[in-house]
């Protein structure tokens, strides 16, 4: 494992400005945001909308450091023929891959789950690398119910995140490590404050006893923020100030950067958490975003599957893009979303 190599990348996943596109939907996920636009999920069709993104100049090239890819885009090759991944590389953005292969119900402990996806690992990263990634994601569910999550839940799915992330090192692959609480239930914000200090603490313990250099990795965590369906819904600042306080109580100043995950909140929601945060300032790592649906749900709108639609579902992306590429560096403002509109 080269660490001088491993933080330079990591570094630069996290470059002020810019961020991470997660475009690392599963066959099944990405069936469901077609289905909303009244798109056929084919193949061909899957690789279309993903190269109207990464053909989008002014995005990739001014406001994403990273793309995680899912298995069957990394493969794949451009209308023209050029990979994907060259793309993503001639914009100057890095590209990624999820390897994770979902989850399963985890023995003895009803209504909770566990990431599964280590088998044969080691040498999926060795192609991957060969391919192009450069870094990797693994995502842990952690859900909030009653009498959940368990011990044994937060004990399993950190000792799968630390095991991934020591295989991915030696890969030289930099690890995203992505621990989700998340957001579905009807707990406030408090909850998800204690639920998330036991996963993280639980997650940098497991991390430390399989020896990963946290220099060469990035954390994918949840904000603390009050479940979707909570009568009391806390402001952007109290998110904001919470979810500081946590993250300095858990993540060692080694770490480089933290890439949020946007976990079902709305677009602006989640461009506002993450500005607020960064206005705060005065943290040891450098605070970006890893977002999906809140970086993509407007240009699949604008899209719709329709070629005449890719200018107008790659302006609706740059603009997203700029709107956090901003609330990276505590730049944004609402008013900014107004004069886009």
């Amino acid at each position: 494992m080269n660490l001088t190599d491993l933080n330079k990348v990591a570094l630069a996943m996290v470059t002020p400005g810019k961020g991470i596109l997660a475009a690392d939907e599963s066959s099944g996920t990405i069936k469901k945001r077609f289905d909303a636009i009244r798109v056929e999920s084919t193949e061909d069709n899957r690789r279309d909308y993903r190269e109207m993104l990464f053909r989008s100049q002014e995005a990739m090239s001014k406001y994403i450091s990273g793309v995680i890819l899912y298995d069957e885009t990394i493969w794949q090759n451009a209308k023209d023929g050029t990979p994907l991944v060259k793309l993503i590389e001639e914009s100057g953005a890095i590209p990624g891959i999820k390897v994770d292969e979902g989850t399963q119900a985890l023995p003895n402990c009803p209504g909770e789950l566990v990431t599964v996806g280590l088998d044969k690992l080691a040498e999926r990263l060795k192609k991957y690398y060969e391919r192009g990634a450069r870094f990797a994601k693994w995502r842990a569910v952690i859900d909030i119910g009653a009498g959940i999550p368990s011990m044994t839940a937060i004990s399993v799915n950190a000792h799968a995140l630390a095991r991934y992330a020591a295989l991915c090192q030696n890969a030289q692959i930099v690890p995203i490590v992505e621990p989700e609480v998340l957001m579905d239930g009807d707990h406030d914000i408090d909850r998800c404050y204690d639920v998330t200090q036991r996963v993280l603490n639980k997650t940098f313990q497991e991390l430390r006893v399989q020896r990963v250099a946290l220099e060469g990795m990035v954390l994918k965590p949840n904000m603390a923020i009050a479940g979707k369906k909570s009568p009391k819904q806390a402001s952007v600042q109290e998110v904001a100030e919470k979810t500081i306080r946590l993250l300095k109580s858990c993540v060692p100043a080694a770490v480089p950067g933290i890439a949020f995950l946007s976990g079902g909140q709305s677009d602006e929601e989640a461009t506002a958490h993450l500005d607020a945060m960064n206005k705060i300032g005065g943290l040891p790592w450098r605070l970006t975003f890893s977002y999906g649906r809140a970086l993509q749900a407007a240009p699949q709108k604008a899209w719709s599957g329709k070629t005449d639609n890719v200018p107008a579902g790659q302006r609706a992306f740059s603009h997203r893009a700029r709107m956090n590429g901003l609330a990276s560096t505590g730049k944004w403002a609402a008013g900014l979303e107004k004069q886009a509109a």
